[in-house]
This record gives C-alpha cells, structure tokens and sequence, in this order.
C-alpha cells in the first residue's frame, strides 16, 4: 500500500497519512499483532440471567460452549487528541468485529464491534478497548500492555457470586451441576490447560476494565432488570513454536462483566447480588 496524503487538512500542522502495511503496524505498538482473522470452537459461556420460580423472581444459569470468528483491521493513520498547552496525543488503533455461535446448535449468540486502541509509548493508560453490543451496552475499558519471553501466567478465577452471608444452603448448587466439563470455582482452566504442553515464546499482556476511568453505558431495560455494572478483559496474544521450528500465532482470553440484579441474602439494605458473566477462548490466527 503506498503513502497517501489528505491534500487540505483542518490541522495546520499535522496532516493525517495512511500508510503502507509496515509503517501502520509499526505505529500500533502492543496491539500490532490482533491485526488479522482469528477462529475458535472451543470458548465457554457461564452467564446467569434473570428468571422466575413460580411467584419468585429468582435466577437461570445458562453455561454453553462456542465457537468465535474475530476480524481485527488497522484503523489506518494516527488519530489526534488535542491538548492545548499540554501538548497533543496521537492515538493509533484497530477496528474489530466478533461473531458467536452455539458450539452444539449453531445459534447466533453474540455480535460486536469496537476497537482497541494504543495510546503511545509512555501514556498512561497505554490502551483501551471500546464495545458496542446490540444489548444496548456500550464499553470503554482502559488499561496496560506488557510483553515477556514464554508463556502467560493465567491466574485462577471463579464465576461463583457472592450473594450474602445468609445465602440459603444450596442456592449455588446449579453452578456445580452444570455440564460441558464445567468447573465454576476455575473457569480459566481450558485456558491454563491449552498451553500446559506448548512452547510459547512471546506474550504479549492486554489487561483492560472500566474501573478506574472507564466504563458502561446500558439501555433503560437494561440498567433496572439486570444492570451491566462493570467489565474487565484479559488478552495473551501467543507466538507458539511447534517441534519443526515454525511459528503460529494463538490468542487467549479471559473477560467478565458484573451483571447486578437480586437482593444480597443479609447484606447491606439495598445490595444485590453480583452475578459474573465470565468468558474464556483460545482463537488461532488463520
């Protein structure tokens, strides 16, 4: 792709370029690499929703596995953020679109499209992943981006809420009876297993949330029956070394977002229970 220049600009002292494959990746920094098409069919879904049992407003578990195509492309040239006296900021980014299906009945589950975006060297925070949901949720997660030698260290997480010190005895029981080989107390255990036997040689760390500076934005229906409260995600972008020598790239994740709805059994008045909506894959680059 050949350098191109916008002939008039509104800027008198940036023009806007889009540049050859090479220099854009270049300018993308830690997220160079999601640049492409990525497939899995073995990601897992645990999400409890809303549900009545009889005259009783309660809870249903929904735990499936899925299969997952995501489309990663360069947004193309720097992006300004004017600063005045405090300088300006040059954001580089990708754009991205992500299709799910049911692994076992092929039902479309889940579409979304967003960007990643890397700040530049030495800003804090380094990156951000922006999402739109047809829920009607919109995300802005914000976070850092470190790279090592070798393999992840991927850390248990549980999907088990914390509904209150007088939860009824065996309230949680159908996150323990739940199939697929679905383990509640560590839902990133298929993570963890994936690259038990692998030689990785490169990790790229993407570890964003809305806590701290970003946020979520939900439809009415939404906020007032099963409010979307706060997001958090965790990208490992692999290089894998296979015996022969040659190199492919795998991408893991691991993201929950905090789903608020029932009264806590027993905790503060007015609290409710914080229901984690977890999910784990591990997609190739094709």
């Amino acid at each position: 792709m050949s350098e191109q220049l916008v002939s008039t600009s509104l800027s008198p002292d940036f023009t806007r370029l889009g540049g050859s494959a090479a220099t854009t990746a270049s300018n993308l920094g830690p997220i160079a690499d999601l640049v492409g098409t990525w497939f899995s069919h073995d990601g897992m879904e645990v999400m409890a929703v809303p549900a009545m049992s009889g005259d009783t407003e309660s809870f249903r578990l929904i735990v499936r596995p899925y299969i997952e195509s995501l489309t990663v492309t360069p947004i193309g040239a720097p992006v300004p953020n004017r600063g005045g006296p405090a300088g300006d900021m040059f954001v580089n980014g990708v754009m991205y679109d992500i299709r799910i299906a049911d692994a076992v009945t092929n039902e479309p589950l889940h579409a979304e499209n967003g960007m990643w975006l890397y700040m530049g060297e030495g800003q804090d925070p380094a990156v951000a992943r922006l999402a739109s949901i047809p829920h009607g949720d919109a995300v802005l997660a914000i976070g850092d981006a470190t790279t090592i030698g070798g393999s992840p260290s991927i850390d248990d997480r549980s999907a088990i809420p914390i509904s209150g010190p007088d939860t009824p005895l065996g309230y949680a029981d159908p996150y323990q009876a739940a199939g697929f080989g679905f383990d509640a107390s560590n839902v990133t255990a298929p993570l963890q297993e994936v690259i038990q036997n692998q030689q990785i040689v490169e990790t790229t760390t993407l570890t964003v949330t809305t806590d701290g500076g970003g946020g979520i934005s939900n439809i009415p229906f939404v906020s007032k029956n099963a409010n979307a409260t706060s997001f958090t995600c965790v990208f490992w972008i692999e290089t894998v070394q296979v015996p022969n020598g040659t190199e492919y790239m795998q991408l893991q994740y691991f993201q929950q977002t905090n789903i608020d709805f029932l009264p806590t059994f027993g905790g503060p008045p007015g609290s409710l229970i914080v229901w984690p909506h977890t999910n784990v894959a591990t997609l190739v680059k094709q």
